[in-house]
């Protein structure tokens, strides 16, 4: 069973590719994982956002671990498609990539400063997988500049 502290930075994963960073708040992330509610600030000292920061993470890896076990570049295309074809039909198009989530919300005014560590790993995660994904391009015999390219667009 996850402990309290790997089930709330599941549920915030979870939340913000449902609502997104901004509307993401503790008490949600409590309420939704059933961690009790001393445990926020215990496990997670530097507050919501470090909770964000591992949420972006463990999404990051999830993915990851996907790009990382396609033994080709067809097999690849064809797993994350279905995975997200298949996020989206299940929460009736409210569930999206919480990565992408948070890159959306970069450009907004507000909450700039208090985000940036959580848009910093947004686009670190963005990264790997493209450098992955090129990877795994170039392993199949796409030359190296047009397996970058193609890459961002996976």
């Amino acid at each position: 069973m996850p402990s309290p502290r790997e089930r709330m930075v599941v549920s915030a994963a979870l939340l913000i590719r449902e609502r997104g960073a901004h509307a993401t708040a503790i008490s949600d992330v409590l309420d939704h994982s059933g961690a009790p509610r001393g445990s926020a600030y215990h496990y997670f000292p530097g507050g919501r956002t470090q909770l964000l920061c591992e949420a972006v993470d463990y999404a990051g890896e999830h993915v990851a671990a996907i790009i990382d076990g396609a033994d080709a570049s067809l097999q690849l295309m064809d797993t994350l498609i279905d995975k997200y074809r298949r996020q989206l039909l299940k929460s009736d198009f409210r569930a999206g990539c919480p990565i992408v989530a948070v890159s959306v919300e970069a450009g907004e005014e507000h909450d700039r400063e208090r985000m940036a560590p959580v848009v910093d790993r947004a686009a670190a995660v963005f990264d790997r997988w493209t450098d992955r994904i090129a990877a795994r391009f170039i392993a199949d015999g796409i030359p190296g500049e047009r397996a970058r390219e193609l890459s961002v667009l996976a």
